[in-house]
Parts: structure tokens; C-alpha cells; sequence
């Protein structure tokens, strides 16, 4: 089955593709002829994966799904939050963010935080949404160099490494995208297409 993954996020499109495996070809945007920037002004996960999801159904008409994923820190009142891509402003930078985020938390006790992602998936003219959250802590400084974002700063609960030191294999059994990914892996094969 052929489904688009809404996201110009190439590290993304990876960590899905590992996770659904050979059952599902999974396009890209640049695939289906979409070049711009998806809409993203939404104050909720729910409200930016369904938003991005939608335009690229009624401009592109393909079935697709896109998500929206946050790092929410407790010591911070859930901050960056649904803003945790452009956290530091525009242009959009991993390093600049992870530096304002150290920053904020500089001499904090709690470091307590989760990712949350929401995956919205539009099929056959209906809508499903799907959740994963991984809970951890904030480092006090980057350690690894793999993965994406936040994760050379983001230990996960139970784990010594960061997710940034992870294998893509590792993380994604137990990273809220793994998560959300496997709902919607079992909920497409379940159906009957």
C-alpha cells in the first residue's frame, strides 16, 4: 500500500520507514509534486498533524498521514511545547533551540520532560489520530550524535543513554513516535484494503 508521510522532515521519513517496514511504501512530499511549506499554525499537536495532513489531502488528493510532535518540560510549564521546531525563531535550527532550552534550564532541580507525538491519518475520506509519548529528563549538556531535534539533550526513563546515542532500531521501540507509529501500523493492519 502507498501512503504519503506529510513531513519535509528527512530524518522522519527514515524513522517511519524503518518502523512500518516492507508492507507500506511510504512517499515523501517532493513524490507527490509538494514543495512548499505545510501549514503549521495550530496552538495543539492535534491541530498542527491534522492541519498539514488535510492541505495535502484537498491540494494533492492522496491518502496521507502527517504528525506534530512536542518536548514538553515540566520545570518550564510545558514549554517549548506544540513550539518546540521554532522554539529559538526562525530559521528553524536543532542547535539553537537545544541552546535556549539549556539555557532556560540552567541550574534547575526538576528536569522531568516528555515527547509527545500525535499522528494524523486521513484514509478513504475519514480521519484517525494516533499518540505516543516518551517520558525522560533534560541533560545538562549534548551527549551522542545521532537522531534529531532534541535528542542529544533528552535521557529516556530507564535508559543511560540519550535518544541522540541510540541505534534507529532502539529508539524507535521505545520513542513517541515508535509509539504512535505502532498504533498506526496495527490500526492499517487491521484493515482490509
Amino acid at each position: 500500500m502507498k501512503i504519503c508521510f506529510a513531513t519535509n522532515n528527512s530524518k522522519k521519513i527514515e524513522e517511519v520507514k524503518a518502523a512500518l517496514g516492507s508492507a507500506y511504501q511510504i512517499v515523501s512530499l517532493q513524490e507527490i509534486g509538494c514543495y512548499e511549506e505545510l501549514p503549521e499554525t495550530g496552538d495543539t499537536l492535534d491541530h498542527n498533524a491534522f492541519q498539514k495532513a488535510r492541505y495535502v489531502k484537498e491540494n494533492y488528493g492522496v491518502d496521507c498521514f502527517a504528525d506534530d510532535t512536542g518536548l514538553e518540560v515540566d520545570a518550564l510549564d510545558g514549554a517549548p511545547g506544540v513550539y518546540s521546531g521554532r522554539f529559538a525563531g526562525e530559521p528553524r535550527s536543532d542547535e539553537r533551540n537545544i541552546d535556549l532550552l539549556l539555557s532556560k534550564m540552567q541550574g534547575e532541580k526538576n528536569r522531568s520532560a516528555r515527547f509527545r507525538t500525535v499522528i494524523a491519518l486521513l484514509l478513504n475520506e475519514k480521519e484517525y489520530s494516533f499518540a505516543g509519548v516518551a517520558e525522560g529528563e533534560i541533560l545538562e549538556s549534548r551527549i551522542g550524535s545521532g537522531g534529531f531535534g532534541y535528542d542529544p539533550i533528552f535521557r529516556p526513563n530507564g535508559y543511560e543513554k540519550t535518544f541522540a546515542e541510540l541505534s534507529l532500531t532502539e529508539k524507535n521501540q521505545i520513542s513517541h513516535r515508535g509509539k504512535a507509529v505502532k498504533a498506526l501500523i496495527n490500526f492499517l493492519n487491521q484493515r482490509k484494503f
